[in-house]
């Protein structure tokens, strides 16, 4: 394996999992939609002959999810640090190339599979490397304000909030998916020979379409998969246990979204970038 992974990206990492990497904001109220209107003092003095009927439509009220609602999969985050931390991430996004051209077995494929394979890959190569180099980051939740806060501060919808924006801050379960992958690295103690592994697995992923090599890709990722177990199993007592942990760690690598790498250690300090075109240009333009 030491012909296809090689890597020389830092030192080895000691100790559990002692930071909890997480948003450390503040959890919303329970989701106000469902709340019974008909309970209201306001209510009942405003509305005392429509209170039968609205007790009826209310009864059969969903939570839709719409803009404004407070509902767990509405929760926004972004960055409570965003020039710290996005700064480490610009450094680990440079390891990350550095990783790849250190791989021997990546440029014996076409150019056309190479770009697949860092247009497809990058992502997960970059949340090992914040595994890898241990970056803590906390977030902090968007919120847009009340009707009611914003008349008693006698605020307009032009105020320029970034929290008013429905583009603004990215999904908090995708942060999750992130904080729990980093948090079961930590928890395992993954040495520099194992992340090296564990990339070229994450590197070599034969699913992509439209590659020329695909078997030869496919190949690659079982070569280092199989190192991988050998090694693990021989610096512990011949246990699979860490091995098969490792593979769970990567099933919730996979399902994390590329597009919110990008918005939530990037555009804070970047704007709006074409992530993929620059890890090209880089990796394939510069000696």
């Amino acid at each position: 394996m030491s012909d296809t992974v090689h890597i020389n990206l830092g030192h080895s990492f000691t100790g559990a999992c002692n930071i909890a990497m997480a948003c450390r904001s503040e959890r919303p109220e329970t989701c106000q939609c469902n709340r019974d209107p008909v309970n209201s003092i306001l209510f009942r003095m405003l509305n005392s002959d429509t209170t039968t009927k609205m007790k009826s439509q209310h009864d059969q009220h969903v939570c839709n999810s719409g803009r404004g609602c407070p509902c767990e999969r509405n929760r926004k985050v972004s960055l409570k640090h965003p020039e710290l931390v996005c700064e480490k991430a610009s450094e680990v996004l440079l390891k990350t190339v550095a990783f790849i051209r250190n791989v021997p077995s990546f440029y014996q494929l076409p150019h056309e599979d190479q770009i697949l394979l860092v247009r497809k890959c990058w992502a997960p190569l970059f949340v090992l490397g914040l595994a890898q180099e241990r970056v803590n980051f906390e977030c902090k939740e968007l919120t847009a304000p009340s009707l009611l806060k914003k008349i008693l501060l006698n605020q307009s919808s032009n105020d320029g909030d970034i929290t008013l924006k429905p583009d603004a801050g990215v999904p908090f379960r995708e942060v999750q998916k992130i904080q729990m992958f980093l948090c079961k690295l930590w928890s395992l103690d993954i040495c520099t020979k194992e992340y090296a592994y564990l990339k070229g697995m994450a590197l070599f992923n034969p699913d992509i379409r439209g590659m020329k090599f695909q078997h030869y890709v496919q190949t690659l990722q079982i070569e280092a998969q199989q190192t991988l177990m050998e090694f693990t199993t021989m610096m512990h007592n011949r246990s699979q246990a860490r091995f098969t942990w490792m593979l769970e760690a990567l099933l919730i690598l996979k399902a994390i979204d590329s597009n919110v790498i990008t918005e939530l250690f990037f555009q804070p300090i970047s704007g709006e970038i074409n992530l993929e075109d620059l890890l090209l240009e880089t990796l394939f333009t510069i000696g």
